[in-house]
């Protein structure tokens, strides 16, 4: 018969929300269970964005592939520590390394055990998902889980997928010294505003990676030394290598979640803005829910589930409110509405844009590509920001905190910065709305007085 465990929380995968819940769990003092079937830190850390961070930083300082295999191993292990099984039981965190089954909407079945615990969490993460099109059961497939994997580079690689990652991928790989090409029935970047992705799509035609965004593959066939791509549309793409960068699937399979009463579906399992199942006693959070996959958002998804679950406190999961970046170079963050979006829901909005090539840091870099793009209502309420251009990601926390904050752009256009930053970029494009300002004719007047006065 198994033990029971009765604890205050049990979650179920340790990727990187699990993770975050766990060590914010254990820190406020709530006795946790964590169970994982798999390795401790889930894909984000085996075959997701740490892996692919390491291996473009060891393309950009010109390594040769064998070192930049070691450097990405290094990273990756280096990182394992901080989510090891040994890390999390000195935290007072009982980990079980099984497969966890609900039996009853208020039991998991985790190897030799049956947990009760008051509140679970689904931290289970999405996997591989291979596109059904006819013949890819005949050909070697590279995934995002293994091509950190390869003991040697392609001379061509065929990248299935214009999304994040396998723009990322391909990027990195060009730069390895691979020919490249990315093909995909939907458009570049699907979601993110296409003068954003626009600026991608330039760069990395000029660094040579053949992009065929909707472009339907009729089905693949093995070629002695590689694979072919036979297009709907006539013609053909042959490659050494083919990976499968198309957008994952939600681990929901397996989990019992029948018998606990949770509704799930092909996109994931459904949640509320709070993160809640259909059981009330459950929540999930990151990819398993059909979210948009990110760490950060898993990670921000586990302290809602940890308010709202455990502590029965208000907190609500907005999509919008959370920054999706592109890891390319440029890179792309984007936080709030588009444009597209708040012309929708707004009617009349203003947008305000500022570029890279006229920022001092950027131009000293020698990477000015891209630019600012912010929209604000009538008022200059801001509305959402996007970055395309030099590391994107590492600004747009400025306009995160803005947008919590419903500030005004113009309280951007007057803080006190430091100089020279990528982040004057933002401020320029802020003060693009004092323009509409300085036109009002009664300012006019104003000045003209002011000028008599002396």
């Amino acid at each position: 018969m198994n033990e029971e465990l009765k604890p205050d929380l049990c979650i179920i995968g340790a990727g990187a929300g699990g993770a975050a819940l766990a060590s914010a769990a254990a820190a406020v003092g709530l006795s946790v269970v964590l169970v994982e079937k798999g390795r401790m830190g889930g894909a984000d850390l085996h075959a997701g964005s740490v892996p692919a961070h390491a291996l473009a930083a060891a393309a950009r300082a010109g390594l040769d592939f064998e070192a930049l295999r070691a450097r990405v191993r290094r990273v990756v292990e280096d990182e394992s520590r901080n989510v090891s099984r040994e890390r999390f039981e000195a935290m007072r965190v009982r980990v079980i390394n099984a497969s966890g089954r609900f039996v009853s909407p208020r039991v998991l079945e985790a190897g030799p055990f049956n947990i009760r615990a008051r509140r679970f969490v689904l931290a289970t993460g999405s996997g591989v998902a291979t596109p059904p099109i006819a013949g890819i059961e005949l050909v070697r497939c590279l995934t995002t889980e293994d091509v950190f994997d390869l003991k040697r580079l392609p001379q061509r690689l065929l990248v299935l997928g214009a999304g994040p990652v396998g723009l990322g991928l391909a990027q990195t790989f060009r730069r390895l010294g691979c020919e490249v090409t990315v093909v995909d029935s939907a458009a570049l970047l699907p979601g993110v505003d296409p003068e954003l992705s626009g600026i991608v799509r330039d760069r990395m035609r000029r660094e040579g990676i053949a992009i065929h965004d909707v472009t339907r593959i009729e089905r693949f066939e093995p070629l002695p030394s590689g694979v072919r791509a036979l297009l709907a549309s006539g013609g053909f793409l042959d490659a050494d290598e083919l990976l499968i960068a198309t957008p994952r699937a939600a681990n929901a399979g397996g989990l019992g979640l029948e018998a606990a009463g949770v509704a799930f579906s092909r996109k994931g399992v459904t949640v509320d803005a709070a993160l809640r199942t259909t059981n009330k006693r459950i929540h999930a959070i990151g990819d398993v829910t059909g979210h948009d996959p990110s760490g950060f958002s898993a990670r921000h998804q586990a302290g809602i589930a940890l308010r709202a679950g455990l502590f029965r406190l208000p907190a609500r999961f907005d999509p919008a409110a959370a920054p999706r970046v592109v890891w390319t170079d440029p890179g792309i963050a984007t936080v709030g509405l588009d444009e597209a979006a708040a012309r929708e829901k707004h009617g009349t909005i203003r947008v305000l844009r500022a570029p890279f090539a006229e920022n001092v840091q950027a131009r000293a870099a020698g990477n000015p590509d891209g630019h600012v793009k912010i929209i604000t209502d009538r008022k200059g309420v801001l509305l959402g920001a996007g970055i395309v251009g030099p590391q994107a990601a590492e600004q747009i926390g400025l306009w995160q905190v803005a947008l919590a904050q419903r500030m005004n752009v113009t309280e951007i256009a007057t803080l006190a910065l430091p100089s020279p930053t990528l982040l004057e970029a933002s401020q320029r494009a802020a003060l693009g709305a004092f323009a509409e300002k300085l036109r009002n004719p009664w300012l006019g007047r104003l000045l003209a007085l002011l000028r008599l006065r002396g």
